[in-house]
């Protein structure tokens, strides 16, 4: 059955959003869907792929450009409907390196989004750590702590239902670094997957299979240079 693209041709889509297009939908043809059978390996797999495509460029801002410009989001959609399309996980792959570095792109600093290279270029896979057991959508209660010890912030806890938990090189990790009330005690870190105290607590499995786990934080030492984020009015905890 061929395919409707008449909606290209509709006003707020211009010539590259055309090519784009095409372009992608020939290398889907080519090289999906991926095995699923082992769906992190297919994971791992479809990032790399994605890199090598360029495709992943799409999903973060170049950091020398950050300053100048902006993600596309008509792109972004013809991307996302594209790979989804031929392939659901392929999707995922493509927005999970963006929805993980999008802190980094927003807030991070220039020695942070170096991260950026890595992900754009499907050499680095990204998780965003944000969902708690006891705090899902009502993020203001989450209670992973974060305490400052004069040198380094230790962060004490856990996070669930965690895409890419498990095959990620470094997570977005939302913590508590004070006791302002809400969300105005929380704070962001940069947390390579191979931090000591940060293990892959339980693997979660779902309908639709990827990668999902629940994570632990036991005295997990982060730099203060990998503070990302920190709410403005947050009241700091020390040991």
């Amino acid at each position: 059955m061929q395919r409707d693209t008449s909606f290209l041709t509709w006003p707020f889509f211009d010539d590259h959003h055309r090519q784009l297009a095409a372009q992608l939908e020939l290398w889907c043809e080519a090289y999906l869907p991926v095995d699923h059978s082992d769906i992190d390996q297919a994971c791992i797999n479809l990032v790399r792929m994605l890199g090598d495509g360029g495709w992943l460029k799409h999903s973060a801002i170049d950091p020398k450009l950050l300053s100048v410009q902006a993600l596309d989001v008509r792109s972004l959609c013809l991307i996302r409907e594209t790979l989804a399309r031929h392939d659901a996980l392929a999707d995922f792959a493509f927005a999970m390196q963006g929805l993980g570095t999008g802190a980094i792109s927003l807030f991070g600093t220039k020695d942070q989004q170096q991260w950026l290279h890595k992900t754009r270029a499907g050499e680095a896979i990204a998780g965003f750590a944000l969902t708690e057991p006891q705090s899902g959508s009502d993020v203001a209660n989450l209670e992973l702590s974060a305490t400052f010890d004069g040198q380094n912030y230790i962060l004490n806890g856990e996070k669930t239902w965690i895409s890419n938990g498990g095959i990620a090189d470094v997570y977005c990790v939302f913590a508590r670094t004070g006791g302002a009330a809400g969300a105005k005690g929380l704070s962001a870190f940069i947390v390579p997957a191979d931090s000591p105290g940060l293990n892959v607590a339980e693997r979660l499995q779902t309908i639709a299979p990827h990668p999902l786990a629940r994570l632990s934080f036991n005295k997990v030492a982060v730099s203060a240079g990998q503070l990302l984020w920190v709410w403005p009015d947050a009241h700091y905890t020390k040991l």
